[in-house]
């Protein structure tokens, strides 16, 4: 059976970015660089790879530099072929998006991750669509996405990003209760939010990346507040949850937490370690200063 294909992306980039102050009192934390590439750059190559067309920013004031980011530059293009620069050039046409494919909607007040992927209702319609947060980075050979697309492709329905997190560390995450596996898709019975150890229905957590289907929308339109008096999109997939497949995916990749300072830190070596021309003189750095 063929589904219908997944041609368009939301990135939730409204946070302030407060865990970065004072790096981010005037830089959206979708800036930050990863390497040389800002984070908000990395989720949109990722989503390019996996065949995502139409890309759909849930922005907030003070966002504007990421419109800026992915516009056409005509005075640096200029400047660059004129000094033969094509390696550069070749990576300013990486972070333009043509006119028509790139969106931006307005959060005007922190209601949650359920409330930010809301906005996007109008132009996602009633399409599958997938939902990326770009502070959380995976490396991995295959874009995550891809990964979760080609899951998507044979299993039609709403699959999710899971990970395996230490058994301790499940009242730190959403948890996922599972059902009958299918290579490294589970299917979903439910979904617990920060469950305690010992009543965690597994050890698999959702990791910041989903392909859902419009239908979504219904459940969000009613505006309930779940945990911490947020509007959870947790909430309105557990809706979906037997009316529709629903599958986590295990992914293959390593994951990390650019929302938080260490974890922002051990991506950068991580992805550093990964250019053949850095790797080395990193490893030495990295072994002089321990």
């Amino acid at each position: 059976m063929k589904f219908p294909p997944v041609r368009k992306a939301v990135f939730p980039v409204a946070g302030l970015g407060t865990r970065f102050l004072p790096a981010t009192k005037a830089m959206p934390k979708e800036m930050l660089p990863l390497v040389d590439k800002p984070l908000i750059q990395n989720a949109v190559e990722e989503a390019r790879a996996a065949g995502i067309e139409e890309f759909v920013f849930v922005t907030s004031r003070g966002k504007d530099v990421l419109e800026d980011h992915f516009d056409l530059h005509p005075e640096l293009r200029e400047n660059l072929e004129r000094r033969g620069k094509k390696a550069e050039l070749a990576m300013l046409a990486d972070t333009e998006i043509g006119s028509g494919h790139l969106y931006f909607t307005r959060q005007h007040a922190p209601l949650g991750l359920g409330h930010a992927v809301w906005c996007a209702r109008h132009v996602i319609g009633n399409e599958p669509f997938a939902v990326l947060l770009p502070d959380v980075v995976v490396l991995s050979d295959k874009p995550c996405l891809a990964q979760m697309i080609e899951a998507y492709d044979e299993l039609g329905g709403n699959v999710i990003a899971v990970n395996e997190v230490p058994h301790e560390h499940t009242n730190r995450y959403g948890i996922l209760k599972p059902g009958i596996e299918k290579g490294r898709a589970v299917e979903v019975l439910g979904l617990v939010e920060k469950p305690k150890p010992e009543e965690a229905p597994s050890n698999l957590s959702v990791t910041g990346r989903y392909i859902l289907q419009g239908d979504v929308f219904e459940h969000l339109d009613r505006q309930e507040a779940g945990a911490g008096g947020e509007i959870q999109l947790t909430d309105a997939m557990l809706r979906l949850v037997g009316k529709q497949p629903f599958h986590g995916y295990k992914f293959d990749g390593q994951t990390f937490d650019c929302g938080d300072k260490i974890g922002f830190l051990e991506a950068n070596v991580a992805f550093a370690l990964k250019r053949p021309e850095m790797a080395d003189k990193l490893r030495a750095c990295l072994k002089q200063l321990l």
